[in-house]
């Protein structure tokens, strides 16, 4: 395969021409949207043309969408996730000012992308959830539940004294969020995997996938209870919260989710009979985002993440309450809500890519932390093979299939980065890329890693009498 084809070189010099233009044309543009009130900024619009301060973020989305879809390209082309191209792409634009190109700075600070990376957040959440069903969550049976609690307690407890043991100083608030970031898994590498190698039906894949809805559960539960804690004692709770409060914290996540999961089942198939009577046209997806935008403001009203409430909003979003839409013609879910978080979610990406500081790297120290960090989140989850007793079962895919952290992982950095305590984040400039770091490797090895133990199981495998 060739890297460099004459049209790969064409487009490489028409993204330098763009991003020359952008220094020279709407440099300064940029930078003023970031520190303009709304006032300064409707007195801007009278002198910068047509448009006003919109052509600063209509050039960002350039080149933060152009970013993506390169790096999500490269990387796919070496059979890895997207996801990391656009990680990757991102941390190269945010550090170009250690070599003296300062143009896009501004865009790690622009609140308009953040607010456009939160929505797509929320999106990725809300497809997350789409991917489950409760129904579904009720058939993975014992084995999955178990998979998924030893994949959930021991990468957190594990994290927590990773935290403790390297970052001695601080608070046991960070500690305690650094274990909530190894916790959850993302299987979309892993069940890619299986499929590529034809083992979608077996029984390894099977659990592996359904101890992946439990686990998104309790991850996003987890992390709902430790951002709960942290801002409480941010607020001014003394030096810590009493025993009552932490209980209560995590009675709200779990009453809400499971009302999230009962109440829907009641009032959805009402709410889409009477959606069905409008005639006006995407009645459907708007009714849908209805409920994940919903879902998702309770959830943050309630003192959790908002990405709580969107991942419920899919979870119980099943087609058994919208048959009438699709007796009409009307296209998956699935598929309308797909064009939204093909704009939306590489923003996000992009942008957790640009927070990341390439100099903390250099720091032996950080990548010491981070090297016994990626090595406690691949060897916690194999704790997941012992919730495994049957022999003829591949206990040691299992394990390595609960393995990648992907863009769940991002997430809880990314919340991390935000949550204040003393007058800073939970997360810092180290931890953060510590955790990316973590992240980029536990998504490159699981797939050869998962393949070779699944194929080295078949070929052991007792041929059948």
């Amino acid at each position: 395969m060739r890297i460099l084809t004459q049209k790969r070189f064409l487009l490489a010099l028409v993204v330098i021409a763009a991003y020359m233009v952008c220094g020279l044309s709407f440099g300064s543009d940029v930078e003023v949207v970031d520190t303009m009130t709304v006032a300064e900024e409707t007195a801007h619009d009278d002198d910068s043309g047509h448009g006003g301060p919109v052509l600063g973020i209509l050039i960002s989305l350039v080149v933060i969408l152009l970013a993506a879809k390169l790096g999500g390209d490269i990387f796919e082309r070496f059979q890895q996730p997207a996801v990391l191209g656009e990680l990757v792409l991102g941390m190269l634009i945010g550090n170009l000012h250690l070599i003296g190109i300062d143009l896009f700075e501004s865009f790690k600070h622009d609140l308009t992308l953040e607010v456009l990376a939160e929505l797509g957040v929320i999106i990725l959440l809300f497809e997350v959830g789409l991917e489950s069903s409760v129904r579904e969550m009720m058939k993975v049976g014992l084995a999955s539940f178990m998979v998924a609690v030893f994949g959930v307690i021991t990468p957190f407890f594990l994290g927590w004294g990773v935290g403790y043991v390297f970052l001695p100083d601080a608070s046991i608030y960070v500690h305690i969020f650094i274990g909530a970031t190894l916790t959850a898994t993302s299987v979309g590498i892993t069940a890619r995997v299986l499929q590529d190698i034809g083992k979608i039906k077996s029984r390894e894949a099977k659990i592996i996938l359904g101890a992946a809805v439990i686990d998104d559960i309790l991850g996003l539960v987890i992390l709902a209870v430790v951002a709960g804690i942290i801002t409480a004692v941010g607020s001014g709770h003394g030096d810590g919260v009493s025993s009552g409060m932490i209980l209560w914290i995590i009675i709200k996540a779990v009453l809400f989710v499971v009302g999230a999961i009962v109440i829907g089942s009641i009032i959805l198939p009402t709410y889409f009979n009477l959606a069905i009577r409008l005639k006006v046209k995407g009645v459907f997806l708007s009714f849908c985002l209805l409920v994940c935008f919903a879902l998702a403001f309770i959830a943050g009203k309630v003192g959790l993440a908002p990405i709580v409430g969107a991942f419920a909003a899919g979870l119980i979003l099943d087609e058994i309450h919208y048959t009438r839409f699709r007796e009409k013609g009307e296209r998956d879910i699935k598929h309308l809500i797909e064009p939204i978080s093909v704009f939306l979610v590489p923003i996000f990406f992009v942008r957790m890519g640009m927070m990341v500081d390439l100099t903390t790297f250099g720091r032996v120290e950080i990548l010491g932390f981070a090297a016994v960090l990626t090595l406690a989140a691949i060897v916690s989850k194999q704790a997941c093979s012992l919730a495994i007793f049957d022999r003829k079962t591949n206990r040691i895919a299992i394990g390595l299939g609960m393995i990648p952290r992907g863009e769940v992982g991002l997430i809880f950095a990314g919340i991390g980065a935000k949550l204040i305590l003393d007058g800073q984040p939970i997360v810092s400039a180290s931890i953060y890329s510590a955790i990316v770091i973590m992240v980029i490797i536990t998504t490159l090895v699981t797939p050869p890693a998962l393949k070779a133990s699944l194929l080295r199981g078949a070929k052991n495998a007792p041929a059948p009498s």
